[in-house]
């Protein structure tokens, strides 16, 4: 087993030096930001937030919607695509069925790039997250210019006096924010915000260590009107058919589908439907 001590602190520490290298283009950014109106509603397509809680039918009733990982690399599984084409592989989630995208833009630890988000827009219709480590504004100001339609916060990367900065920077600027959450401290800090859609990573960042159960203990924390993704660790049916019954309305899944021969079954198994 790979032993990566606390890999999130490392990670934040070049992030901040990516910040430093940004912020005498903050204004250029900013202004061009403020131009941009076409944007995507990543919360419609994850079904709007709105979960079922019949007694009889309980949660999970509906068919989970699927964010698909553009996904090179990760410092957890090294190399998963070394012929990576980031528009082909959009392309084929698309086809696949998918209803939203995840694209990773950091470079040092997950081979990603800011510049696939344009080119990824250009050619699918899918609303796309930024996947990358977001700790300042100028950040979010970088995402709506290549084309990002939401974000994604960490709570664990970010005081709570942050968090709800930035969530206040990506209203304004029109991007939804997928706020995640590792336990139940990270949870409670979520909640206190005005976040619509809630994460549970399933894999510990400090640790990079996955239990899917991770999803399951924390759902129960979640109310009706907010939009429940379960992320990490989910490779087959059976993971998503637990999931499912724990409250997730969606699921963000990159490693399973960029290793997949068969992305329109694979998008179909996840999902429980029959390919069509």
């Amino acid at each position: 087993m790979k032993t990566f001590g606390n890999k999130l602190d490392e990670i934040l520490a070049d992030k901040r030096e990516e910040v430093e290298r940004l912020l005498p283009l903050q204004d250029k950014l900013q202004f061009s930001a403020q131009a941009r109106e076409d944007f995507r509603s990543f919360a419609t397509a994850l079904g709007g937030g709105i979960r079922d809680q019949g007694e009889d039918e309980g949660y999970g009733t509906n068919v989970l919607s699927v964010i698909a990982e553009v996904k090179k690399a990760s410092p957890s599984a090294g190399t998963i695509s070394p012929n990576f084409d980031p528009v082909a592989i959009a392309k084929s989630y698309a086809e696949a069925g998918a209803d939203a995208l995840s694209i990773l833009t950091d470079e040092k630890y997950f081979q990603g790039h800011l510049s696939y988000l344009a080119k990824i827009r250009e050619a699918v219709d899918l609303p796309l997250l930024r996947k990358d480590f977001i700790i300042h504004e100028v950040q979010i100001f970088e995402a709506v210019v290549a084309g990002a339609d939401a974000i994604l916060l960490i709570v664990g990367a970010l005081e709570q006096e942050e968090l709800l900065h930035l969530l206040d920077v990506a209203r304004t600027y029109q991007l939804d924010v997928l706020v995640e959450v590792h336990d139940l401290e990270e949870m409670e800090r979520a909640l206190e915000t005005e976040a619509q859609i809630i994460g549970v990573n399933n894999r510990n960042l400090k640790t990079f260590e996955v239990d899917l159960r991770t999803t399951e203990s924390l759902s129960e924390e979640v109310g009706p009107y907010h939009i429940l993704v379960s992320e990490s660790g989910i490779y087959t049916g059976e993971d998503t058919q637990k999931i499912q019954s724990w409250g997730a309305d969606a699921i963000l899944v990159g490693e399973a589908l960029m290793r997949a021969e068969d992305r329109i079954s694979k998008v179909a198994e996840l999902k429980g439907i029959e390919p069509a």
